[in-house]
């Protein structure tokens, strides 16, 4: 598979991802992370190894959408959460909104 990394087109497959990472030892992972046969590797040193270049040169996701396209899974930085989302509305509310009424937050009450 073809993809772009720091600028410069790189030819991966699954096969030679594994061979290049075949022997390395997995670094702790901070950040996101990719899981390479029993191992779970961070992006950054997967990028480092597989195209050798610095890592100061490319971006995790860069890395991260390669190797999902590869068919690796990819996770995460741990204890990342998502964004908090706003306070679902009650029925009565929806109903008031899709009537065309204003909807009363508990900051404007």
């Amino acid at each position: 598979m073809r993809c772009v990394i720091a600028r410069y087109p790189f030819d991966l497959t699954k096969g030679g991802v594994l061979d290049s990472m075949k022997g390395v030892t997995p670094e702790p992972v901070t950040g996101e992370s990719v899981t390479i046969g029993r191992r779970r590797y961070p992006v950054k040193q997967v990028g480092e190894v597989v195209t050798r270049q610095d890592r100061r040169d490319f971006t995790g996701g860069e890395v991260t959408r390669a190797m999902t396209r590869l068919g690796f899974t990819c996770h995460p930085a741990p204890g990342a959460e998502p964004a908090p989302s706003a306070p679902a509305a009650t029925p009565v509310e929806t109903a008031s909104a899709l009537l065309g009424g204003t909807v009363i937050t508990p900051q404007d009450g």
